[in-house]
């Protein structure tokens, strides 16, 4: 009945206006989505808010609403959406958000990996399982409240879509894009890629939005009280030894190595230090640890499962890599080595860790990325 319902609603939208293209937009309750809104609307696009459940953790009975998805978020976007008069709806992707995101983070974690789940819910859930209900419902582009651009070319009579940092490079989230494909590009609008994030802010104000001034959160979603108490309740920790990396001594113990990640310095407990998370033995469940932080760096690693959002890059020489998010762009070489890639950095990194991603830039140009072995 909802769908019906929606479909008709569209339908009668359409009429009123038959050359606008009507814009799914995901509306999180923040500032960001709901200033990208505004801006759709006031372009002329007709415009339809969605707010995304994901999933929820329940605890002794009790459940825990994701950050990204509260009752409280989503009475902020339908607030937002009353004030723009656009229509707004809420989305179930609890399922699938459970099965690909949260299930695949904890398998990661498990094999010794340390993986970045938002890469994951941007390609499958939000440019992917979203973007297939709204487009079942009409919807003829997406369109979120993420910093970056995107700009259409011509190469050799092909159309190509490329991704370009956005101009707040503080707020920047195409480390977080890299894994989009080409179909999922030619129908996404990222309308504050071309803002700052005070420009946001002061455009929400001056439209009087009720989350002009709403704080965002930086924490994994669905993992409340962080990372580590939210593996400690999913997955089987083992108690092993915390070991010298360079004489092999025994310097204490750990209560689970998924606990740890590689350049960790804090929660050690350990003295004579500063001590430092160099690496892991899976097969004792040890974790490594040094004084020295050169053993932190790397000068070449292997990625596996990248993805080239317009081809592989035939001409090298300005290509940049990225080894987290916000981290340093270093110069590079990318060579195929079988079904992975060799990344050879002009000069150290500092704690590359496996199960995060490498992104590779040219100038202000998202390329792709792929998964550090």
């Amino acid at each position: 009945m909802l769908i019906k319902f929606i479909l008709t609603k569209i339908k009668l939208m359409r009429k009123n206006v038959k050359k606008k293209p009507t814009v799914a937009i995901g509306m999180s309750g923040g500032v960001d989505s709901s200033v990208a809104a505004a801006i759709l609307k006031k372009q002329g696009y007709q415009v339809i808010g969605f707010f995304l459940h994901f999933w929820n953790e329940e605890i002794k009975g009790e459940c825990r609403d994701n950050l990204c998805c509260s009752l409280e978020a989503q009475e902020d976007a339908r607030s937002v959406a009353q004030k723009l008069d656009i229509p707004f709806y809420t989305l179930n992707l609890k399922a699938p958000f459970k099965e690909k995101i949260v299930d695949d983070f904890l398998a990661q974690y498990e094999s010794g990996q340390t993986p970045n789940p938002c890469v994951r819910c941007n390609s499958l859930i939000k440019f992917g399982d979203f973007w297939q209900k709204a487009k079942a419902l009409g919807a003829d582009y997406l369109a979120t409240g993420h910093y970056a651009k995107i700009k259409k070319t011509k190469i050799d009579d092909k159309i190509i879509y490329r991704l370009f940092v956005s101009k707040d490079g503080k707020k920047d989230q195409t480390y977080f894009l890299h894994s989009l494909n080409q179909k999922q590009l030619s129908k996404i609008i990222f309308p504050i890629g071309a803002m700052e994030k005070n420009e946001v802010r002061k455009l929400a104000e001056k439209l009087e939005l009720p989350t002009a001034q709403k704080r965002e959160s930086q924490e994994v979603c669905f993992a409340h009280n962080g990372v580590s108490e939210f593996l400690s309740r999913h997955i089987k920790l083992k108690q092993g030894s915390v070991v010298d990396n360079c004489t092999g001594k025994i310097l204490g113990k750990h209560f689970g190595s998924q606990l740890f990640t590689i350049g960790q310095r804090k929660g050690l407990g350990l003295a004579g230090g500063p001590w430092f998370v160099v690496g892991f033995d899976n097969e004792k469940n040890e974790v490594l640890v040094s004084t020295n932080e050169k053993d932190l760096q790397k000068n070449e690693f292997l990625v596996k499962n990248v993805n080239w959002l317009s081809g592989f890059p035939k001409e090298q020489k300005s290509i940049k890599c990225c080894v987290r998010y916000h981290g340093e762009l270093i110069g590079c070489l990318i060579k195929k080595s079988g079904k992975f890639y060799l990344v050879k950095l002009k000069k150290p990194a500092r704690a590359v860790t496996p199960g995060q991603f490498a992104v590779f830039y040219k100038n202000s140009e998202c390329l792709g990325g792929g998964v550090i072995v």
